[in-house]
């Protein structure tokens, strides 16, 4: 397939771009650009950038928002998914997009961190998941051709450290922000427990490392 860095342009993919490097750290930041690009290189693999259901535009907000909660803008008063998607759906609906695409980018960010879940709640959803799945190096054979390009544009910057830290920074805020089984409450109290969690951890045997 041909493949390019090119990003969606106008109003609403300003405002994107701007409130992400502006709220989240460069790491992460880069992490959702990435997540964009592996995103697209994932539904071509899977034969769906001709689905009626595929929208880059949709999937550039999801992707690139979906850490959101992680960010300046975030209080922790809620699991980070939750808080991102919430910070997400008012971004997109001060720019007059449809509710029912508000809805469909909330439901991707709220569920990125839901195995099993996310890939059964429509295109969306399981785009995004599995986008920001291949930056932590999940189905990295797919993107072999095209992530020396990618990785260059958006380097890593020690991602998986700096995204940890800014979930449990958040989660430790509020009881409603590290709920049981969530990842939040797992990276905190794995964190406390040991001061490492299990996701840095395995950052170690992922193709990209940290």
């Amino acid at each position: 397939m041909d493949f390019s860095l090119d990003l969606p342009t106008g109003p609403l993919a300003e405002a994107i771009l701007s409130t992400v490097r502006t709220s989240e750290t460069p790491s992460v930041a880069n992490h959702s650009m990435r997540s964009f690009f592996f995103a697209q290189l994932f539904a071509a693999h899977e034969g769906c950038l001709q689905d009626a259901a595929y929208d880059r535009d949709l999937l550039f907000a999801a992707t690139v928002l979906h850490d959101l909660g992680t960010g300046d803008l975030a209080e922790g008063e809620a699991r980070f998914e939750v808080e991102g998607a919430d910070l997400a759906a008012d971004l997109l609906r001060r720019h007059q997009v449809p509710e029912t695409d508000i809805d469909r980018v909330w439901e991707a960010i709220a569920l990125h961190t839901s195995p099993g879940i996310a890939e059964r709640r429509g295109l969306l959803s399981y785009l995004t998941r599995e986008g920001v799945g291949i930056d932590f190096g999940r189905n990295a054979e797919i993107v072999t051709l095209w992530e020396k390009q990618i990785h260059a544009a958006y380097p890593r910057l020690a991602m998986v450290r700096s995204l940890v830290d800014a979930i449990v920074e958040r989660a430790a805020r509020s009881d409603a922000a590290a709920p049981r089984y969530s990842i939040g409450g797992e990276m905190l109290r794995e964190r406390r427990a040991d001061g490492v969690t299990s996701m840095e951890r395995a950052a170690a045997s992922s193709p990209w490392g940290e």
